[in-house]
């Protein structure tokens, strides 16, 4: 029987502390994305709004019109005239965080960010608003992935800093998720969106990409889900090559209400493959809304999860499934799928 080696860690021993200027220097696309560029976006023929996006974005970023298609002497499609914000509005998986770091990649500035919205609020909270304002003021672009809306007091916040930084010639781009209670299948967050931020919305130009979830195009069925010995067996593997970690799931799930979301991309820092045991379903909203942004960090990393127990697909209940915070989870169990079979 193979047991867990010993040099594994516990993310549950973790407490990570991030200082403002360690957040500020952080505010780059995550490692997966260090080499998303538009040519590398493959668009699906099947959802003509993939190129489309693509070729507005280029423009966006100072790169002229689209190649005419079909003949030499065919004009190239007339794009809109270009707003100081772009929002992508699409389901989850549609390549929007790929298009939105090709934005950050290609924009010709001095000064860029690039963030999730949970760091940028952490950010106004650890520096104050004035302070970061000042910080942001002269800033060429602003990149803000997943703009959450599940919090107006967060929002409201956002859309006042945003709000004050546009005038001074700063460009926007965002990625959405939708808000509680505003969901059916298949929606888009788009309405959602402009109305929570119904200050800045004329700054917005609104791009709708169509599509299928690329994680499940390779990718079927259910989280994996392993015996006692395949995990220590996966473990030991692991941490042949880099730091492998080894927490009871309730464990972490309750160690990560003790740590700001701000701050898990450090709980998982330097770590090589995630091990979960004893996977339960939830049973409680605010311990999966941490959990998923948990995984968000975790894919964001590409750091493999190994789990035994319930599968990780199937935490979330069916209520969760079919309340407000649907396309979060579906999201979530979407990344886990990727992660458990990586």
């Amino acid at each position: 029987m193979t047991t867990v080696p010993t040099t594994a860690v516990q993310l549950t021993d973790r407490h990570p502390q991030v200082t403002g200027p360690e957040m500020v220097a952080a505010l780059v696309p995550p490692p997966q994305f260090d080499a998303a560029r538009f040519d590398t976006y493959r668009a699906d023929e099947r959802f003509p709004s993939q190129q489309q996006a693509k070729d507005t974005l280029i423009a966006f970023c100072g790169g002229g019109a689209p190649p005419a298609r079909g003949g030499l002497f065919r004009r190239a499609p007339k794009l809109p005239e270009l707003k100081p914000g772009v929002y992508l509005d699409g389901g989850f998986g549609v390549g929007k965080t790929h298009l939105l770091a090709s934005v950050y990649h290609a924009m010709p500035a001095r000064r860029k960010y690039f963030g999730s919205f949970i760091e940028y609020t952490a950010l106004v909270g650890a520096l104050g608003y004035q302070q970061t304002v000042a910080l942001f003021t002269g800033a060429d672009l602003l990149c803000i992935d997943e703009f959450e809306l599940d919090d107006p007091g967060d929002t409201m916040v956002m859309t006042r800093l945003l709000g004050e930084l546009v005038p001074k010639g700063t460009k926007l781009a965002a990625t959405s998720n939708t808000p509680p209670n505003a969901l059916g299948e298949g929606r888009f967050a788009a309405q959602d969106f402009l109305r929570e931020i119904h200050a800045m919305s004329s700054s917005f130009q609104t791009l709708r990409i169509d599509g299928t979830d690329y994680r499940q195009r390779a990718v079927d069925g259910s989280a994996a889900v392993l015996g006692a010995d395949e995990y220590a067996d996966a473990l030991v593997a692991a941490a042949a090559g880099a730091t492998a970690s080894d927490d009871v799931f309730s464990d972490l799930v309750r160690h990560l209400a003790t740590v700001h979301p701000s701050r898990y991309i450090r709980l998982i820092e330097g770590i090589g493959a995630i091990g979960l045991r004893d996977v339960t379903p939830f049973d409680d909203q605010s311990a999966a809304l941490r959990f998923v942004a948990f995984v968000d960090r975790a894919y964001d990393a590409q750091i493999p999860v190994r789990a035994t127990g319930t599968s990780l697909s199937d935490v979330f209940t069916a209520d969760m499934l079919a309340g407000g915070y649907r396309k979060k989870y579906l999201r979530a169990i979407s990344r886990l799928v990727a992660l458990t079979r990586s």
